[in-house]
């Protein structure tokens, strides 16, 4: 086996290739694939834990905002990683004998509406973001005992 196609590998990739990308993707392991599996949070969301998007998991709310079904809500009923969909409750194709089946549904074409919070790490990572300072805020520095020894002296400003 060549060692270049171990997943262990892999590196990811920084060419802007469509091809190479579409391969980079199609190639992805699981735990790559599975962040790549993330829908945008709804604006009340986005304001309450300070983040655009979430990877996706079963039992959370979504809405679907494109394709025939669009506009549709439900809960995610499957994720299944490997062809990267998602199935949605209520979302079905009737097929010509008249049953109906679980449409899979990509995950950038829906928004989370409500998220589930029963995965305790997740409940973390998301109280982490939530109190972060957003892009616009600037960073506040704690002062430390040694930030006022050594380092470079600044030469006091001229007023013109």
């Amino acid at each position: 086996m060549n060692s270049s196609s171990h997943s262990r590998f892999q590196k990811r990739t920084s060419s802007s290739q469509p091809r190479k990308q579409r391969l980079a993707r199609a190639n992805a392991p699981h735990h790559q694939a599975r962040k790549q599996m993330a829908s945008h949070l709804s604006e009340e969301l986005l304001l309450k834990y300070n983040r655009r998007s979430m990877t996706v998991i079963t039992g959370d709310e979504v809405k679907l905002l494109r394709g025939d079904h669009k506009g549709k809500s439900g809960k995610i009923v499957d994720v299944d990683v490997t062809v990267r969909k998602v199935v949605v409750e209520g979302v079905t194709n009737k097929k010509a004998d008249g049953t109906e089946v679980p449409l899979p549904v990509d995950p950038s074409n829906l928004l989370i509406v409500k998220l589930n919070l029963e995965d305790k790490r997740r409940q973390a990572k998301l109280d982490e973001t939530a109190n972060a300072p957003t892009k616009g805020e600037p960073k506040v520095q704690k002062a430390s005992k040694a930030s006022g020894k050594g380092g470079k002296k600044s030469a006091p400003k001229k007023e013109a």
